[in-house]
């Protein structure tokens, strides 16, 4: 049996992700190497497991079947970048709302003799990944006046799914849907 790269993660609702095309195609204007994210990939990670064995994986569907919550209230937030070596790497959209940290932590405790807490759970998504830009000053400055339309919107279930790495990028499959206590109800 071989080893499957999966993930947890939130998708969003079609009006967040029309807010980050609009958002996406801002970004496009400014030259930079790089790659915005594909729509279809867009998502909130509450947490990456990497490469695992298949008995792991099948634990990890079993655990996350008692993670209890209730339907989250997000919103976007603010565009942000994460650097390396004051190189920008990674344009980010942050994702608030109390509901996604309380969520991540019940995944983290239920998960705890599997895999180590997470220390710096940051709720975003990636919009893009920056290669290379000339001008980093200019850049950073344009990419931090750009404005997010207030779009707030509901969460209601996570999704445990599969990523295989291709050379046009990566391909995510659903492996599990885990849905919030009052949709159960």
């Amino acid at each position: 049996m071989g080893l499957t790269r999966a993930f947890l993660c939130i998708e969003f609702p079609d009006n967040v992700i029309k807010e980050i095309a609009r958002v996406q195609e801002i970004v496009r204007k400014k030259k930079f190497t790089g790659k915005v994210t594909e729509l279809e990939n867009l998502h909130l990670t509450l947490k990456f497991f990497g490469e695992i064995e298949e008995f792991i994986l099948k634990e990890i569907r079993e655990r996350l079947k008692r993670v209890k919550f209730e339907q989250m209230d997000l919103k976007l937030g603010r565009i942000g970048l994460f650097s390396h070596n004051k190189n920008p790497r990674i344009i980010w959209i942050k994702v608030e709302g109390k509901g996604v940290w309380e969520l991540q932590e019940k995944v983290d405790d239920v998960l705890a003799d599997l895999f180590k807490k997470e220390e710096r759970f940051m709720s975003h998504l990636t919009i893009a990944r920056v290669k290379y830009v000339k001008d980093k000053d200019d850049f950073l400055d344009y990419i931090r006046n750009i404005r997010i339309r207030d779009i707030e919107f509901k969460v209601n279930r996570f999704k445990l799914k599969r990523s295989e790495l291709g050379v046009l990028g990566p391909v995510y499959t659903d492996i599990e849907e885990y849905v919030s206590e009052d949709i159960v109800k």
